[in-house]
């Protein structure tokens, strides 16, 4: 096996199991994110895309003419209304669904292929209700049919990196955890209504893209709304749902500026959408304390002006590691007490197998090459007929962190249990995530 061993990490799968030859998709939701999928998806000599679906013709259109240029035969297409994606999931020719849709469709759209008997891929953050967090769950045992999280922040380069020098105890024991979704998304909230980053202040029906209907959840919700970025990678670290699980949360609000301020800059005081009352306060931060006593601050701010940072740190015993200003620190091998330095030198050491085999094929790929191993990941696991790397309790239990985070402010910042999506299997749990060079 090609790549360099991670320590004392186990082997999940076994190199006689029986692999499948070809992995054939379905697409649900083609716009932009479902196409940046989509194209991963067709450099692959492994995978063919039998059906695609979405209401949006010119998403349909877009997509053909990216599958025809591929060389690929064209797919069935699905989009007779909100419903039609029932049918593409009873196609007997798909063994795997990937759903990138707004965010009150992900549920529903999983279920669905799951109860079809198909593997299903659904993009973040998977829910949006507590009660849709136990669907997904329920649903699985019940049918046994898989579902991945498409987080892809999870295969980031550094953050691989510490996820194998955590698992070596190069941070002694792990304490802490920073992390969160720091990005100014105010054009993508609101737009001119004919592009991403364009001068305009419109979103719902006059809106491009997500403004369609991501900011709507900025107008009614105040929480986390988007927590899995930051979240994923640090429930590796800490081995949360296998040998560790989350408790309780505490989360505050701030008042709510950024996007009224950006709607009167831009538009205007008179503009209708001046007179929007957002519910959703400028940052939102949220503390978890898990069992075995780690504690993790997130951070939800998408309303300012800001560089973006997922604002990654991870201490324990020995050291810390900030992805803010790229610095580390470990206790008697640094060179200079108390003194942080570069940590270009740990992370290249530390490369995780799956980037030492897999960096040039991920080179095409967006988000710096980590949407080629979440969709690898995907892909992978249907053809060997096998749990996938980020499975359904993740996606339940990340993905609760919102709903959760909303009722504790809405009680004024009151504790809130995070309910054991696992039902005990945490305690148990081996991993399955970052094992080897596999996927």
């Amino acid at each position: 096996m090609a790549g360099p061993a991670i320590g004392i990490l186990p082997t999940l799968y076994s190199n006689e199991a029986k692999v499948a030859d070809k992995v054939r998709l379905g697409f649900i939701g083609v716009g932009l994110r479902g196409r940046n999928h989509l194209e991963q998806a067709l450099f692959r000599p492994d995978v063919e895309v039998n059906a695609i679906c979405d209401i949006d013709p010119a998403a349909v259109n877009f997509s053909l003419e990216q599958i025809k240029k591929s060389g690929r035969k064209a797919p069935a297409v699905y989009g007779k209304g909100d419903e039609d994606f029932l049918n593409l999931v009873k196609r007997d020719d798909l063994d795997g669904i990937l759903i990138a849709t707004p965010w009150h469709w992900h549920v529903p759209m999983t279920l669905a292929a799951m109860k079809a008997g198909k593997y299903a891929a659904v993009e973040v953050s998977a829910t949006v209700t507590l009660q849709e967090s136990w669907d997904l769950v329920d649903t699985f045992e019940k049918t046994g049919s898989h579902c991945m999280i498409l987080e892809n922040v999870c295969y980031r380069r550094d953050v691989m990196a510490i996820l194998k020098m955590v698992r070596e105890g190069m941070f002694g024991e792990m304490t802490y955890a920073h992390c969160g979704y720091q990005h100014d998304l105010r054009s993508v909230k609101l737009n001119d209504g004919k592009s991403n980053g364009g001068v305009g202040v419109e979103f719902g029906e006059k809106g491009f893209s997500e403004a369609k209907w991501r900011t709507q959840h900025s107008v009614d919700r105040n929480g986390d709304i988007y927590p899995t970025h930051g979240l994923g990678p640090v429930a590796h670290w800490l081995d949360i749902n296998r040998g560790n699980s989350f408790s309780y949360l505490t989360s505050t609000a701030t008042k709510s500026r950024g996007l009224h301020k950006y709607i009167v800059d831009h538009g205007g005081k008179d503009h209708p959408n001046a007179k929007v009352n957002f519910k959703l306060g400028d940052i939102v931060t949220t503390v978890i304390q898990c069992q075995n006593g780690e504690n993790i601050v997130l951070v939800h701010d998408t309303n300012s002006p800001r560089p973006y940072s997922l604002a990654f740190r991870a201490q324990g015993t020995n050291g810390i590691w900030m992805n803010d200003g790229h610095s580390i620190y470990i206790e008697g091998v640094s060179p200079k007490e108390h003194t942080a330095e570069p940590d270009k030198a740990y992370l290249d050491k530390n490369d995780h197998p799956l980037w030492a085999k897999y960096a040039k094929d991920a080179e095409s790929a967006g988000h710096g090459g980590i949407d080629y191993f979440v969709l690898r990941g995907f892909i992978e696991s249907i053809k060997r007929k096998t749990a996938p790397p980020i499975d359904v309790y993740d996606a339940a239990t990340w993905s609760a962190i919102s709903p959760l985070s909303e009722l504790s402010i809405a009680k004024g910042s009151a504790p809130v249990e995070i309910p054991d999506f696992t039902r005990g299997k945490w305690k148990t749990n081996k991993r399955i995530f970052g094992l080897n060079d596999e996927y």
